[in-house]
């Protein structure tokens, strides 16, 4: 398949474009610095830009059977500079008849708070998290009003740690505290093709 990988040269994205290369697929990596997966990855093809550049984002969607994006910040603060992204990405793939949308997004979002333990949910979404789970929050009703077959995931708390295969999925039940980028990548990939949780939020972890 071809596939689009927004926020390519973050830890989850170089994770969801080893593996999908790996996997056989023709992958194109977008990001503001996209060249600096070539040495990794030399068969990928980037694109370099910033994800409000509309017509950059178009044509990066253009030809593509999925897109996968795992935007995200590094900043404690509000970031509208990806919440508009998101909304140009949607735009475009509805545009151009491309329907499969993978977004990464957070435990704690919306009905997901319930379903972490007591110190993420009252401790650290509220004190640490708070801007991130918004932003989050703002990009998932983007894509939840579009006409897109969208997946929203959620993993747990993100780590480098190895991958394994094995880890929780779903939409109601209590989950860890932690996954690999790793592990997340692999259930993203999985969620191109898959129907399963389709217009659906699952949630990740060990």
């Amino acid at each position: 398949m071809n596939l689009l990988v927004f926020g390519a040269t973050g830890d989850t994205g170089r994770e969801v474009v080893k593996q999908a290369l790996a996997q056989g697929h023709a992958v194109t990596g977008f990001s503001r610095h996209a060249d600096d997966l070539l040495a990794d990855f030399p068969s990928l093809k980037t694109i370099e830009g910033d994800v409000t550049d509309k017509t950059t984002v178009e044509k990066a969607v253009q030809g593509q059977d999925a897109v996968l994006s795992t935007l995200g910040s590094s900043s404690l603060k509000r970031s509208p500079a990806l919440t508009d992204g998101v909304r140009t990405i949607v735009a475009a793939m509805e545009q151009h008849g491309v329907r499969r949308l993978v977004y990464q997004s957070s435990l704690g979002v919306g009905d997901s708070r319930k379903q972490v333990g007591f110190l993420v949910r009252y401790i650290i979404i509220p004190l640490v998290l708070r801007n991130a789970i918004a932003d989050h929050a703002d990009k998932e009703q983007i894509i939840r009003q579009s006409s897109l077959d969208w997946v929203i995931v959620r993993p747990a708390g993100l780590t480098n740690d190895d991958f394994t295969g094995q880890y929780r999925h779903g939409e109601t039940i209590d989950f860890g505290a932690k996954i690999a980028r790793a592990d997340v990548a692999d259930f993203m990939l999985k969620q191109v093709t898959a129907d399963t949780y389709l217009k659906k939020t699952p949630g990740v972890s060990y």
